[in-house]
């Protein structure tokens, strides 16, 4: 890995043939790291170790469950690194697809959970006066439509949300408080529905996931190497994407989009593209969030928790690969260790750690190392010369 100097331009080493477009020369920042081919396998060997082999053999089963939560968590940073480390979008709301996934999940687990208690209609609905199971209730019943579904709404609807907004062109603060806004919406509509979605009780007590018994404890460390497995499939594609014509483009539109609109591509549809894979990985997350902590609820999906992945992925570095991973990490096992001391405090701390590392390191942690070596080197530089 090595770090890129804030002043030196990044362009396309890839020979263009005569007649194809060249991207303009853009600037990657501040804490940017190159990660080459061996460092990401070195990254991925490293972390398939840890989480595949060295943490079933050390973690019992609640501290696996607890490291699960927060590698689901971790997927929907690498989603917001992509939009805002490399699009430059402050996606600020990306707990709606978070919870269209964890929901459409949930969903069908507590269908599945009724069946097997002889009942057609699940539990909380009777309570409610219901008779009869909603339709919408009844599309993700069967377990491959369930999966079918948290892949594609989620991505169907930020496809639409993202091409209403980009091809508007709105942007910067402007489309940080739309999509803030847009996360607030989807949890009072979600508190505001108790036949279909208990309100703000949730979806829990989950018993069974495609027929796995979620009570045993060999099934929860299958469930546990999944979701690990998944985390770096999603580190490996992201990385293919930095690296490729697309993550040159997505630069390119974050630091010119005008020049890269007169050279005749849509910077809205490459934000939209961008956008619809955030909200894949994100939706993605929420699906595994669901068996692996075993309830989905408003407050899991509202602006403090949209807010919450941002402050990880700030603190890793945005605009690295493994930066957002780390740094989501670091923020949910502080919050679970320091929430329950301090209940009250630790939501103004999240927002005074969130202003600092804006304010005086933008970089985020990842850059502290860059900047470390970027100063020796001009040390090294000044002693020569003084020779």
């Amino acid at each position: 890995m090595s770090a890129a100097a804030p002043s030196t331009p990044s362009t396309s080493t890839t020979p263009t043939p005569a007649g194809t477009r060249t991207l303009p020369a853009v600037t990657e920042g501040a804490g940017v790291w190159t990660t080459g081919p061996r460092g990401a396998l070195l990254g991925l060997g490293v972390g398939a170790i840890l989480l595949l082999v060295v943490a079933p053999m050390t973690l019992s089963g609640f501290g696996l469950d607890l490291l699960g939560r927060y590698l689901c968590m971790a997927m929907v940073a690498v989603g917001i690194g992509l939009v805002w480390g490399r699009g430059g979008m402050l996606a600020m709301g990306q707990g709606v697809y978070f919870g269209l996934g964890a929901y459409i999940m949930a969903m069908h687990m507590t269908l599945a959970d009724t069946t097997l208690e002889g009942e057609s209609i699940p539990t909380f609905m009777r309570q409610n006066g219901v008779d009869r199971l909603p339709e919408l209730w009844g599309i993700v019943q069967h377990p491959v439509v369930a999966v079918a579904a948290v892949v594609l709404v989620p991505t169907g609807v930020a496809g639409l949300l993202g091409w209403a907004i980009f091809s508007r062109r709105v942007k910067g603060a402007y489309f940080a408080i739309l999509s803030q806004a847009l996360a607030a919406a989807f949890a009072v509509l979600i508190i505001g529905q108790p036949v279909l979605t208990n309100g703000s009780n949730g979806l829990s007590n989950f018993h069974s996931l495609f027929g796995w018994d979620l009570s045993d404890s060999t099934n929860r460390t299958i469930l546990f190497l999944v979701v690990a497995a998944v985390l770096l499939t999603m580190l490996a594609v992201t990385w293919q994407l930095y690296r490729s014509r697309f993550g040159e483009l997505l630069v390119a539109v974050r630091d010119q989009e005008e020049r890269v609109r007169f050279l005749g591509y849509d910077p809205a549809l490459v934000k939209t593209v961008a956008y619809m894979i955030a909200a894949l990985f994100a939706a993605i997350g929420g699906a595994l969030f669901v068996p692996v902590v075993g309830i989905i609820s408003p407050a899991d999906i509202g602006v403090v928790p949209s807010i919450a992945f941002l402050i990880g992925v700030a603190i890793g570095g945005r605009a690295t690969w493994l930066g957002p991973v780390l740094g989501s990490i670091a923020v949910s096992f502080a919050g679970t260790q320091l929430a329950s001391v301090f209940p009250s405090f630790w939501v103004y701390f999240q927002g005074l750690l969130f202003i600092l590392v804006i304010g005086f390191l933008p970089g985020g942690l990842a850059s502290v190392t860059g900047f470390l070596r970027r100063r020796k080197t001009s040390e090294t530089i000044e002693m020569e010369v003084t020779r």
